[in-house]
Protein backbone atom coordinates (compact mmCIF):
# COMPACT_ATOMS: atom_id res chain seq x y z
CA UNK A 1 0.00 0.00 0.00
CA UNK A 2 1.31 3.44 -0.90
CA UNK A 3 1.89 6.18 1.65
CA UNK A 4 0.74 8.77 -0.90
CA UNK A 5 -2.75 10.10 -0.07
CA UNK A 6 -5.54 9.58 -2.61
CA UNK A 7 -5.83 13.30 -3.41
CA UNK A 8 -2.26 14.50 -3.11
CA UNK A 9 -1.28 17.93 -4.47
CA UNK A 10 2.22 18.79 -3.30
CA UNK A 11 3.15 22.48 -3.44
CA UNK A 12 6.55 24.06 -2.95
CA UNK A 13 6.48 27.20 -0.81
CA UNK A 14 9.21 28.74 -2.99
CA UNK A 15 6.96 28.72 -6.07
CA UNK A 16 3.52 29.84 -4.93
CA UNK A 17 1.29 31.75 -7.33
CA UNK A 18 -1.11 34.40 -5.97
CA UNK A 19 -3.72 33.45 -8.62
CA UNK A 20 -6.53 31.19 -7.42
CA UNK A 21 -5.57 27.53 -7.61
CA UNK A 22 -8.29 25.04 -8.58
CA UNK A 23 -7.89 21.52 -7.20
CA UNK A 24 -10.26 18.98 -8.75
CA UNK A 25 -10.30 15.31 -7.87
CA UNK A 26 -10.30 12.82 -10.73
CA UNK A 27 -12.98 10.09 -10.81
CA UNK A 28 -10.37 7.62 -9.52
CA UNK A 29 -9.42 9.94 -6.66
CA UNK A 30 -13.10 10.45 -5.80
CA UNK A 31 -13.61 6.68 -5.69
CA UNK A 32 -10.56 6.19 -3.45
CA UNK A 33 -11.63 9.00 -1.10
CA UNK A 34 -15.16 7.57 -0.89
CA UNK A 35 -13.67 4.25 0.18
CA UNK A 36 -11.40 5.93 2.74
CA UNK A 37 -14.26 7.97 4.26
CA UNK A 38 -16.77 5.07 4.13
CA UNK A 39 -19.07 6.83 1.67
CA UNK A 40 -21.16 5.29 -1.08
CA UNK A 41 -19.62 7.68 -3.63
CA UNK A 42 -18.15 11.10 -4.28
CA UNK A 43 -19.21 12.50 -7.63
CA UNK A 44 -17.10 15.62 -7.47
CA UNK A 45 -14.62 17.40 -5.25
CA UNK A 46 -13.25 20.84 -6.11
CA UNK A 47 -11.51 23.49 -4.04
CA UNK A 48 -10.68 26.92 -5.45
CA UNK A 49 -8.04 28.37 -3.16
CA UNK A 50 -6.10 31.61 -3.04
CA UNK A 51 -2.67 31.21 -1.46
CA UNK A 52 -0.89 33.89 0.52
CA UNK A 53 2.41 33.79 2.30
CA UNK A 54 3.73 35.43 5.46
CA UNK A 55 7.33 34.31 5.77
CA UNK A 56 7.17 30.53 6.10
CA UNK A 57 3.47 30.50 6.98
CA UNK A 58 1.11 29.76 4.11
CA UNK A 59 -2.61 30.45 4.08
CA UNK A 60 -5.07 28.87 1.63
CA UNK A 61 -8.58 30.31 1.50
CA UNK A 62 -11.58 29.61 -0.67
CA UNK A 63 -14.59 27.39 -1.27
CA UNK A 64 -14.72 23.60 -1.14
CA UNK A 65 -17.53 22.04 -3.19
CA UNK A 66 -18.40 18.36 -3.20
CA UNK A 67 -21.39 16.21 -4.08
CA UNK A 68 -21.45 12.82 -2.46
CA UNK A 69 -23.66 9.94 -1.42
CA UNK A 70 -23.42 8.61 2.11
CA UNK A 71 -25.37 6.02 4.06
CA UNK A 72 -28.17 7.07 6.37
CA UNK A 73 -27.05 6.62 9.98
CA UNK A 74 -30.27 4.72 10.82
CA UNK A 75 -31.48 2.89 7.70
CA UNK A 76 -28.23 2.70 5.69
CA UNK A 77 -30.15 3.96 2.63
CA UNK A 78 -28.24 6.06 0.10
CA UNK A 79 -28.40 9.69 1.08
CA UNK A 80 -27.17 12.39 -1.34
CA UNK A 81 -25.31 15.29 0.30
CA UNK A 82 -23.89 18.57 -0.92
CA UNK A 83 -20.86 19.95 0.87
CA UNK A 84 -20.24 23.69 0.54
CA UNK A 85 -17.56 24.95 2.91
CA UNK A 86 -15.30 27.96 3.11
CA UNK A 87 -11.79 26.77 3.81
CA UNK A 88 -9.17 28.74 5.70
CA UNK A 89 -6.12 26.50 5.96
CA UNK A 90 -2.84 27.57 7.60
CA UNK A 91 0.37 25.70 6.94
CA UNK A 92 3.30 26.30 9.29
CA UNK A 93 6.77 24.79 9.44
CA UNK A 94 7.07 21.84 11.77
CA UNK A 95 9.05 22.60 14.92
CA UNK A 96 12.73 22.04 14.34
CA UNK A 97 15.22 19.94 16.22
CA UNK A 98 15.78 22.78 18.68
CA UNK A 99 12.24 22.36 20.07
CA UNK A 100 12.14 20.72 23.47
CA UNK A 101 9.39 18.05 23.48
CA UNK A 102 8.93 18.13 27.26
CA UNK A 103 8.78 21.92 27.43
CA UNK A 104 5.35 23.32 28.28
CA UNK A 105 3.84 25.37 25.47
CA UNK A 106 0.92 27.76 25.44
CA UNK A 107 -1.26 27.28 22.34
CA UNK A 108 -3.90 29.73 21.21
CA UNK A 109 -7.13 28.53 19.60
CA UNK A 110 -5.75 29.63 16.24
CA UNK A 111 -2.58 27.52 16.73
CA UNK A 112 -4.70 24.36 17.00
CA UNK A 113 -5.77 24.71 13.37
CA UNK A 114 -2.24 24.98 11.99
CA UNK A 115 -1.13 22.24 9.62
CA UNK A 116 2.59 21.52 10.04
CA UNK A 117 4.84 20.83 7.06
CA UNK A 118 8.46 19.77 6.70
CA UNK A 119 11.05 21.33 4.46
CA UNK A 120 9.65 23.52 1.71
CA UNK A 121 6.72 21.41 0.55
CA UNK A 122 3.20 20.73 1.81
CA UNK A 123 0.26 18.66 0.58
CA UNK A 124 -2.66 20.96 -0.16
CA UNK A 125 -4.73 18.13 -1.64
CA UNK A 126 -4.58 16.06 1.53
CA UNK A 127 -5.60 19.11 3.58
CA UNK A 128 -8.62 19.58 1.28
CA UNK A 129 -9.50 15.88 1.59
CA UNK A 130 -9.34 16.06 5.40
CA UNK A 131 -11.49 19.21 5.33
CA UNK A 132 -14.06 17.32 3.29
CA UNK A 133 -14.06 14.49 5.84
CA UNK A 134 -14.67 16.97 8.66
CA UNK A 135 -17.60 18.49 6.74
CA UNK A 136 -19.54 15.24 6.42
CA UNK A 137 -22.51 14.84 8.77
CA UNK A 138 -21.81 11.45 10.34
CA UNK A 139 -25.33 11.24 11.74
CA UNK A 140 -27.28 12.25 8.62
CA UNK A 141 -30.68 10.61 8.38
CA UNK A 142 -32.85 9.95 5.36
CA UNK A 143 -36.63 9.57 5.07
CA UNK A 144 -36.59 5.88 6.00
CA UNK A 145 -35.10 6.74 9.41
CA UNK A 146 -38.42 8.26 10.54
CA UNK A 147 -40.25 5.04 9.64
CA UNK A 148 -37.76 2.96 11.59
CA UNK A 149 -38.10 5.27 14.61
CA UNK A 150 -41.91 5.12 14.38
CA UNK A 151 -41.81 1.32 14.31
CA UNK A 152 -40.28 1.32 17.78
CA UNK A 153 -37.15 -0.47 16.66
CA UNK A 154 -35.07 2.42 17.94
CA UNK A 155 -36.35 3.36 21.35
CA UNK A 156 -34.71 6.43 22.81
CA UNK A 157 -34.30 4.68 26.15
CA UNK A 158 -32.75 1.45 24.90
CA UNK A 159 -30.86 1.15 21.61
CA UNK A 160 -29.53 -2.34 22.26
CA UNK A 161 -29.94 -5.05 19.61
CA UNK A 162 -31.99 -7.05 22.14
CA UNK A 163 -34.50 -4.20 22.46
CA UNK A 164 -34.85 -4.16 18.68
CA UNK A 165 -35.48 -7.93 18.63
CA UNK A 166 -38.02 -7.60 21.42
CA UNK A 167 -39.85 -4.92 19.45
CA UNK A 168 -39.96 -7.21 16.42
CA UNK A 169 -41.33 -10.07 18.52
CA UNK A 170 -44.23 -7.87 19.68
CA UNK A 171 -45.39 -7.16 16.12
Amino acid sequence: MSDTPEFSRILDIRHLDPKPLVLTATPEECKALAKRFHLVSITNLTATLTLSRDGTKIRAQGPLVSDLVQSCAISAEDLPAKIREKLDLRFVPEQGEDAKPDEEMELSEEDCDDIPYQGERFDLGEAVAQSLALSIDLFAEGPEAAKIRASGLLGAENNSPFAALAALKKT
